[in-house]
């Protein structure tokens, strides 16, 4: 075959991915990543990278950008082959050898293949007030790349999870005011978080929705919302909406390619060994047959570094699936 052949190509460039990618490097194994978005970072970096990480080993509390930052430093130090904006969508094997297709049209050849490709495609879950979509990106806001925007604004958080509460407490210190409305009165967030927002001064309305948001036509100005419960209603003069309602994730083409696949998760035995041989799963993607799940960074990590290792064996059976540690290494 005339095309380059790498030992093993990873999908998927968050934590995991790049965790892989640095492992892949540490094993001397020649690698490609590949991701269809056009910077590396996976969901940390588009969803939250302003917003601080709590359960990352080594850190008391880092954000997320600098995560990302500090996770790509080490992931390219071995000069891995990195394409962005690619979206793989098929995967053949022929001759022992991978052959992905992507959205692009190109094509890619590789001995082993690593899935670290998150929750696949995801979207954020739109909010269906009425002229919501008329400001998105002037005030209605579903990401935020730099939080500053909001400084000394009327901030609007809109839902109940970690997103919603992590947000107003990471925001609350630089906006005017932040109203937080969450149409029930449980929230599904961790704890400690909940019981920190509610000794803060963000002003909490339980049982309420988002029955409209309106403008100047340049800016949005005011939102108004519900009691679903009493259907009285209140205007709220608001700077910007921060919508945090979830997100529709998609394994997209990856359904299609004969791997063992339950809901969402890709089935994966304790190696990160999927039913194809030669292909392995890190990362929230991956679904243990037998084990417990847990969509952790730190739990990524450690399957990055499983799936690199039993890979390595595979792509070369003369190595050793553990090589000892890092630093008895030569680099």
């Amino acid at each position: 075959m005339s095309a380059d052949v790498f030992d093993l190509t990873i999908i998927g460039a968050g934590p995991s991915g790049l965790f892989a990618t640095f492992y892949a490097g540490l094993r001397q194994m020649k690698t490609k990543v590949i991701d269809a978005l056009e910077e590396p970072g996976g969901q940390v970096a588009v969803l939250y990278p302003e917003k601080y990480i709590f359960d990352v080993p080594g850190y008391s509390k880092i954000l997320a950008k600098d995560l990302v930052k500090c996770l790509i430093d080490q992931a390219f130090q071995y000069h891995a082959v990195v394409v962005l904006g690619e979206r793989v969508t098929t995967l053949h094997k022929a001759d022992g050898v991978f052959e992905l297709g992507t959205d692009k049209g190109t094509k890619h050849y590789s001995k082993a293949i690593l899935i670290a490709a998150g929750v696949g495609a995801f979207s954020p879950n739109r909010l269906e007030a009425k002229g919501a979509v008329d400001y998105e990106g002037r005030g209605v806001y579903y990401f935020v790349k730099d939080k500053s925007i909001f400084r000394d604004k009327n901030l609007l958080i809109v839902g109940g999870g970690d997103s919603a509460v992590d947000w107003a407490l990471n925001i609350k210190d630089i906006a005017k005011k932040i109203t937080l409305v969450h149409r029930r009165d449980v929230f599904r967030a961790h704890e400690g978080s909940v019981d920190e927002l509610m000794k803060s001064n963000v002003d909490i309305r339980l049982f309420y929705e988002v029955k409209s948001v309106t403008g100047d036509g340049n800016k949005v100005t005011q939102a108004v919302v519900f009691d679903n419960r009493t259907k009285v209603e209140t205007a709220l003069d608001v700077d910007a909406v921060l919508v945090n309602i979830g997100f529709r994730a998609d394994l997209g083409p990856i359904k299609d390619w004969g791997l063992q696949i339950d809901g969402r998760e890709i089935r994966v035995n304790g190696k990160m060994e999927t039913n194809i041989p030669g292909v392995y799963v890190a990362g929230d993607i991956a679904g243990p047959l037998d084990g417990v799940k847990l969509n952790l960074i730190a739990t990524g990590y450690a399957q990055a570094a499983l799936a690199v290792n039993v890979a390595k064996a595979y792509v070369d059976p003369n190595s050793k699936i553990f090589p000892g540690h890092s630093s008895e290494m030569k680099k």
